[in-house]
């Protein structure tokens, strides 16, 4: 499962067919005009539309749910998150994330300017935080279907 936040390219477009992708925010307007055809074997969308930034705390839900129904924790399941910077927003919802101890999370693909190589080092030490990157996104997406 990939949640993602699409920004300068639709990862979401070339994810592997058994695999879902669970989008917040309004970016993904971007990729929600394609189709991406049902998870095998089931009628489930495999993009699903969780709503706006402002309902990121609805896939903490889920993402929660599935760890107990799985008896693992968040950071245990094969889920990617991509948090891209396009607003204020992302703060709150980075700072959720980080809070309820959520790890291995991708920023960007442009990091926000308040956040100093500092600053970057103690989230990637502590938290395991990975930079996107803007010149080879189909990189981040292996990674993120290796779930590393």
């Amino acid at each position: 499962m990939v949640c993602t936040n699409p920004s300068s390219s639709p990862r979401a477009a070339v994810t592997a067919p058994r695999r879902a992708a669970p989008t917040t925010a309004s970016a993904k307007y971007r990729i929600n005009h394609l189709d991406f055809g049902n998870l095998p074997g089931t009628s489930l969308p495999r993009l699903l539309d969780m709503g706006q930034c402002n309902d990121a705390y609805g896939a903490i839900v889920v993402a929660s749910e599935l760890a107990k129904a799985f008896n693992c924790s968040v950071n245990d399941l094969p889920l990617s998150l991509d948090l891209s910077w396009f607003e204020q927003k992302a703060v709150a919802v980075l700072l959720t994330l980080l809070h309820l101890g959520v790890r291995n999370i991708r920023l960007g693909p442009k990091l926000p300017a308040f956040i100093t190589p500092e600053a970057l080092q103690i989230l990637v030490d502590k938290f395991n935080i990975m930079p996107a990157s803007l010149a080879a996104p189909e990189e981040d997406l292996k990674k993120m279907m290796a779930n590393k």
